[in-house]
């Protein structure tokens, strides 16, 4: 009879063989590389600008950088572990291969968490800019009745409904198809921000500079702690673990070509930002980036081009979202920890079918009914718990599994991921105490859930075999099956 103790440290091995997993090796490293930047450069970037300039001033542009520092430490743990762990799963399977059971199921609540819930505020998000569009374009605007929340005087949120049903068919009919669409709008949202820097790059004047840090270095920290948050996303990644071509290589060079593609671009967005409009004019814009064009060239033309990027820019987070949901559900329900439901993979197009239909009507039940500035507040917690464990994990497996084959290493090992761990801590700190109240109970209830379902139908649990598996799991180290080699 096994304890419970020993039930919450058990680990499982590394990966199953390739030839067990029914997802389709489809996504390339550029595909794989869109998956990273689709889901980080998402609404964050068209709002930091007027939350963080007020608290750094000028000097903002170095707190985009040491958010970048901090969320490219994290990566880089992310690039080793995702060479070394090509499952789905992402953290979750990281966490079960190295730390046991129990925290995996603390990370599968923090995954849940993160995804479905930021899903639904973006979604609420590209609600906003569409009707902002339709406003710009046509001088129309949608009843308010069925463009709000009840809490906010109305019936439902369709606009919300209707992106994540979309976002929902494109999953359903294949991955393939999915990732064709989100890479194209990535090229778009690009070209957006591309935009806003040339055009921006008219307005520069160098005096905006001049009282660069008013609030020192602890101002340029408070808009790092902002600004981090726009980097949430890189992790998207590693959830496509089962279906990427050439894991151990494509990624990790995914994870850190996204993470260079999006500092460039972000620090690009804030040098001309401030170089083309002084900094106490920033605090209370809502629509910041459109503003300033805006005035630099008077006309509000640029704010239709940047609200369309908008629209395109969120519907492509909000899918990227659901797809990762979607493969955590299944790769834990593939371990015994949800239901069978999660795991069933269609014949014909090779995607888990049932469960992207679940997860999309809740995220829409989200969307439609709930406001945005709840949807929102949960989600950065568990993304910094997810993160965190990353770092843990990965000093964890360099000692268990020295000779694992990785396609990257971590570089200054152990120093990244001690550092990556003591920025999170850092950043967890700077959050509301009811935040981190809430996501506690949130991570009770589902440690709950596990003792009354997971632990028992755990397929590390003797006599246990995955949902619709043919072959139990091996503690083999993996090696590349067919299809892989052949796509070498």
């Amino acid at each position: 009879m096994t304890s419970i103790a020993q039930q919450l440290l058990r680990r499982k091995p590394i990966a199953r063989e390739a030839g067990d997993s029914p997802l389709r090796r489809t996504i390339g490293l550029l595909p794989l590389m869109a998956i990273g930047i689709s889901c980080t450069i998402g609404t964050g970037i068209f709002f930091i600008m007027s939350q963080a300039v007020p608290l750094a001033g000028p000097a903002v542009v170095w707190s985009f950088v040491i958010a970048g520092i901090v969320a490219g430490l994290t990566a880089l743990c992310y690039a080793e572990l995702a060479g070394a762990v090509p499952v789905s799963g992402s953290t979750y399977s990281y966490a079960y291969a190295t730390l046991g059971e129990g925290i995996a199921m603390v990370v599968g609540a923090c995954l849940l968490l993160e995804y479905a819930v930021s899903a639904g505020a973006v979604a609420v998000g590209w609600s906003q800019y569409v009707n902002e569009l339709i406003g710009n374009l046509f001088g129309l605007h949608l009843p308010a009745a069925l463009s709000n929340a009840p809490e906010e005087g109305g019936i439902v949120n369709l606009p919300a409904v209707i992106l994540v049903a979309l976002c929902a068919v494109l999953l359903v009919r294949g991955t393939k198809e999915s990732v064709v669409t989100n890479a194209v709008m990535v090229c778009i949202k690009i070209a957006v921000l591309l935009f806003f820097i040339a055009v921006g790059m008219t307005g520069w004047n160098s005096d905006h500079f001049a009282n660069f840090a008013p609030y020192g270095i602890g101002g340029i920290a408070a808009g790092a702690g902002v600004i981090f948050f726009s980097f949430v996303g890189l992790d998207a990644v590693s959830t496509a673990g089962e279906e990427a071509k050439n894991p151990k290589r494509n990624l990790p060079l995914a994870i850190l070509l996204a993470l260079a593609v999006v500092i460039v671009l972000y620090v690009g967005v804030a040098l001309v930002s401030v170089g083309a409009q002084a900094a106490g004019k920033f605090d209370g814009q809502e629509a910041g980036l459109s503003e300033i064009l805006a005035h630099v060239v008077g006309s509000p033309w640029p704010g239709t081009v940047l609200a369309a990027g908008a629209v395109i820019s969120i519907f492509s987070v909000t899918l990227v979202t659901l797809y990762g949901q979607t493969r955590i559900l299944f790769a834990m329900s593939r371990d015994g920890m949800v239901p069978p439901i999660f795991g069933k993979v269609n014949e014909r197009t090779r995607t888990p079918v049932q469960n992207t239909i679940i997860v999309s009507a809740v995220v829409a039940v989200l969307a439609g009914v709930i406001p945005i500035s709840f949807l929102a507040e949960m989600t950065s917690i568990g993304t910094l718990a997810a993160f965190l464990v990353v770092s843990v994990g990965l000093i964890i497996l360099r000692r268990r599994e020295p000779d694992l084959e990785r396609g990257f290493k971590v570089p200054l090992y152990p120093i990244t991921p001690l550092l990556s761990i003591a920025g999170c801590l850092w950043i967890i700190t700077q959050l509301r105490p009811v935040t981190i109240f809430v996501f506690a109970i949130w991570v009770a209830l589902f440690l709950a859930f596990y003792f009354f379902y997971g632990r028992r139908r755990s397929v590390l649990q003797p006599g246990n075999q995955p949902p619709g598996a043919d072959v139990p799991f091996t503690s083999v180290v993996r090696q590349p099956g067919p299809l892989e080699r052949s796509e070498r």
